[in-house]
């Protein structure tokens, strides 16, 4: 795939954009990432309908169009509203499947373990490789343990220098880099960014800092 992954890309949870005036907060917000240089950027939307997943994707696709954009879980539907591609995890469509649908020019990412990869999961045809939680997160549910950077070392070493690896959950500005020397090729960012009064101007502050 030619698209070069950045060190760190935004993961836009639908729980911070407002329900009142939702349409233009998207608007505002999808422009201001892109002015601050966003080149990739996944939605995530666990609870809403189809059609607000529909109608927020549309909004992000015209107001950051040289973005690459991800679509969590939905592989149906990343055609539909023009995005680059999905990101598949455990109760999703399988990754082949994903693939399937979207051909193989789209990017699709894949969840590949915490304490150790998944069994096979590297042969999947996915070009990127999600692992953590590497700390505590409040913007995703999960179960599993913080894996620390202990943990990101150790599945490194497990998946070998050529996988593309993208480390979340709980990821600060102070230990992103930490989370790269450890063996991340990029750092996945929630909370951290779209927590901010200003999230434009705080992912420009990661994207100097990591690059």
């Amino acid at each position: 795939m030619a698209f070069s992954f950045p060190r760190v890309y935004p993961i836009l949870d639908s729980s911070v954009i407002p329900q009142t005036d939702r349409a233009e907060f998207l608007e505002s917000l999808g422009q201001s990432l892109a002015d601050a240089g966003v080149e990739l950027l996944e939605y995530r939307n666990k609870t809403g309908s189809v059609a607000e997943l529909t109608s927020d994707a549309e909004i992000l696709r015209r107001t950051m169009p040289a973005t690459k954009l991800i679509l969590d879980d939905r592989a149906d539907l990343v055609i539909q509203v023009g995005f680059d591609g999905v990101h598949v995890d455990a109760g999703d469509v399988s990754v082949s499947e994903a693939r399937r649908i979207l051909g193989p020019d789209r990017i699709i990412g894949t969840f590949a373990g915490s304490d150790s990869l998944i069994p096979g999961i590297l042969i999947q045809p996915a070009d990127y490789f999600a692992i953590g939680p590497v700390f505590t997160t409040t913007t995703k549910q999960t179960d599993k343990p913080p894996i620390g950077l202990e943990g990101v070392r150790k599945l490194r070493q497990e998946a070998g220098p050529a996988p593309l690896l993208s480390a979340a959950a709980g990821i600060t500005l102070e230990t992103a880099p930490l989370v790269i020397e450890a063996g991340a090729n990029m750092v996945a960012v929630a909370a951290a960014i779209f927590h901010a009064a200003n999230p434009a101007a705080e992912f420009r502050r990661w994207r100097k800092m990591l690059t």
